[in-house]
């Protein structure tokens, strides 16, 4: 079981495929089905259907999307900033719905939710395709290997346009395409499913309204305009054509059954290779609609039952037992005594745990687990799965905003001390240090909104009225050559004399073939010569340094340390040879020349050629690069790198400058050395004389 500490909430997109997606219903049939699905109030399933579902009928799923993309009306400011959980039944499936938040601030949320969902639906605006944030969340969803559907969301807007290029080009990916949409912007009314050739139609019923309960399902036939029927025809072929590429099996069925007549290839061999293609991460599946109004949604959850995997085709087979546990089925809060494997579940009252533990019923049951994971591991292997059975913690990217944070009065010091120590078991992206100068408390986080609602949290939640000093950009700080250096520690204390000498040697690495990490070695004799206690002390040392650089204190980034030589007296504690390593390096650093780095951004912002003039005049004054200047329907997109210190309050700006018309997204692109003119500014500013 993978903790994540957030509070689970129904999302609004959540919703949305709830008001269409609780229960199929009724249907009556005559020259077409005519389908309304809704909720039941009589449909009463036992206890155990709810809780303990049959494994291979369950879909553990979240949405993906750019921040707006999914036409969210979510909980902070608007927009998702927790992944908000619930689970729901689709036919006789069910689905466990995480979404997760757009937003280049809660990119951990995203991060978090991954690694335990078994799919993803990927969320796209028809009008605008792949975007900045879109590319974070989706390099993520490939990182962890869940497979994927696509969903191009808003085809009723009227700047609308149903492309897959954006997808094949900017992720690198291979979308499969199952629909063509029936009209576009305000004329569009439904899709075709290329796999059954049928049509399905959203109509406006005045008696109901128009929220996409009901639509209406027939075949394709003479009846239908000369336009959509080629346009079905060459899709569909184009269709199958592309799956027998990706799929053996199917290929062969086709040329052995079916070479001369395409179109009598049953839908249901299509689907299943259209599963296996899926499954295999080989292609993505693609459908369209608009889920503001419910159209596409039911064949998208459809979908999400044929071709993304239940949770035993994803090998999560651990079971645990916690001795509270609640499902969110809806609306409601069932409690279960003990939940089976593949289903997302509530717990209460962990005091010690932190979001990205792996909760185990005990030790023995861990090692069972990993020895079985190891027995596994050959068969695995060999056809390309993961045997790894324990998740490891996520991966928490470093913040890139800081500020100091302060109570009311004095009094209410541990009262602040205990919410931030709450909030960071939920939320690890969010950092909280104390200035060893100042005695100062100092908030970490990812960004303005992040801080904010961080900073809104305390005072809703904990009722304390904190104060923010000003934001600050965290930069961080490299090397520019290599540089070797020994160094000897010598100290008497009381009556013991502790003597260490360390001789290492500092070089550059590239940050990104390096993730930006700082890399630690030793040679082969200091390997072998120092015992776990002394090694341990040296590691320590190194992190020391690495944490603090020598120009501002910022942390390294991009720096290799090699571990030369180590020589250690007798009776000298590890903590003095870990000063000694720590001094050793700060004089290797020294030499080696630093550079301070600051993280950049890419900016994509969407803006009437009127205004574009404008906000390229206000991007130049921030030390702006444009990339690219492209054309979408009567808008310019813009795309740049920017200096994250230059983006603050960006918003409000932009806002200005185009009469609240333009829309942007960040993400964050990588760390850029500064130009030694910004730099001498910044240093004279961190030196109180500026």
């Amino acid at each position: 079981m993978m903790l994540t500490s957030s509070q689970g909430r129904c999302h609004s997109q959540g919703r949305y495929l709830l008001t269409a997606g609780l229960q199929c219903c009724r249907c009556r049939v005559s020259c077409h089905v005519i389908r309304h699905y809704s909720f039941l109030p009589d449909d009463v399933k036992s206890l155990r259907a709810v809780v303990n579902p049959d494994i291979s009928k369950i879909r553990n799923i979240g949405i993906m999307a750019h921040i707006d993309d999914g036409e969210n009306k979510m909980w902070e400011r608007g927009i998702t900033i927790q992944s908000a959980a619930v689970t729901f039944d689709w036919k006789s499936y069910r689905i466990n719905l995480i979404d997760t938040p757009g937003h280049v601030d809660f990119t951990l949320e995203v991060e978090r939710a991954l690694r335990v969902l078994d799919g993803a639906v990927a969320v796209f605006d028809a009008s605008a395709g792949v975007e900045a944030q879109t590319l974070t969340v989706w390099r993520q969803a490939e990182k962890h290997h869940v497979p994927c559907v696509c969903f191009l969301n808003k085809m009723d807007k009227p700047a609308a346009n149903f492309s897959i290029e954006s997808i094949r080009q900017k992720l690198k990916a291979n979308p499969v395409l199952l629909q063509i949409p029936v009209g576009s912007g305000k004329s569009f009314s439904g899709v075709v499913d290329l796999l059954t050739n049928q049509k399905l139609i959203w109509k406006i019923r005045t008696e109901l309204g128009d929220d996409g309960r009901v639509f209406e399902s027939k075949p394709l036939d003479q009846s239908d305009e000369p336009e959509l029927l080629q346009e079905a025809s060459e899709a569909r072929t184009a269709l199958i054509e592309q799956v027998a590429d990706l799929d053996d099996e199917f290929a062969e069925l086709l040329l052995t059954d079916f070479g001369d007549n395409f179109d009598a290839v049953p839908s249901v061999k299509l689907q299943e290779a259209v599963r296996r293609v899926t499954l295999a991460r080989k292609g993505v599946p693609v459908l369209c609609g608009s889920s503001l109004k419910n159209k596409g949604v039911q064949p998208l959850l459809d979908a999400i039952t044929a071709y993304l995997p239940a949770p035993n085709e994803r090998h999560h087979d651990l079971v645990e037992r916690v001795s509270r546990l609640l499902v969110p089925f809806a609306d409601q809060h069932v409690e279960t005594p003990s939940i089976t494997a593949g289903n997302i579940a509530l717990t209460v009252g962990l005091k010690q745990a932190v979001t990205g533990d792996t909760i185990v019923s005990s030790k023995a049951s861990a090692t069972a687990a990993a020895r079985r994971a190891q027995n596994d591991g050959g068969a695995r292997k060999k056809r390309g799965e993961d045997a790894n059975m324990v998740l490891s913690g996520v991966e928490v990217p470093d913040p890139v905003f800081f500020c100091t944070i302060e109570p009311p009065t004095m009094s209410k010091q541990a009262d602040l001390a205990n919410a931030l120590n709450c909030l960071q078991r939920e939320d690890p992206s969010l950092k909280v240090r104390v200035d060893p100068d100042s005695g100062q408390t100092i908030l970490c986080g990812m960004g303005e909104l992040h801080i904010e609602i961080i900073h809104d949290r305390i005072r809703r939640e904990y009722g304390i009225e904190t104060h923010l000093g000003p934001l600050q950009v965290a930069y961080r700080e490299t090397i520019l050559h290599e540089a070797s250096t020994t160094d000897t520690l010598d100290r008497t204390v009381g009556e013991r004399r502790h003597v260490a000498t360390v001789d290492l040697a500092v070089r550059p690495v590239d940050i990104f073939s390096s993730g930006g990490l700082c890399e630690l070695d030793f040679t082969e004799e200091v390997e072998g010569q120092l015992s776990p206690e002394m090694k341990a002390a040296v590691e320590n040392g190194v992190h020391t340094s690495n944490l603090q650089g020598p120009l501002l204190g910022y942390p390294l980034l991009g720096v290799s340390t090699l571990i030369k030589s180590v020589k250690v007296e007798p009776g000298t504690v590890p903590v003095m040879v870990s000063a000694c390593v720590s001094r050793c390096m700060l004089k290797a650093l020294r030499l080696a020349g630093v550079q301070v780095l600051e993280p950049l951004m890419s900016l994509e912002v969407t803006v009437g050629e009127n205004h574009l003039s404008s906000v390229l005049g206000d991007l130049a004054q921030r030390r702006g690069t444009v990339q690219d200047i492209q054309s979408r329907h009567d808008n310019k997109v813009l795309l740049a790198t920017v200096p994250l210190a230059e983006m603050m309050g960006y918003s409000t700006v932009l806002r200005t400058l185009t009469s609240g018309t333009a829309t942007f997204s960040l993400a964050l692109d990588t760390y850029e050395a500064m130009n030694p003119q910004d730099q001498s500014i910044l240093l004279k500013r961190m030196s109180g004389l500026l």
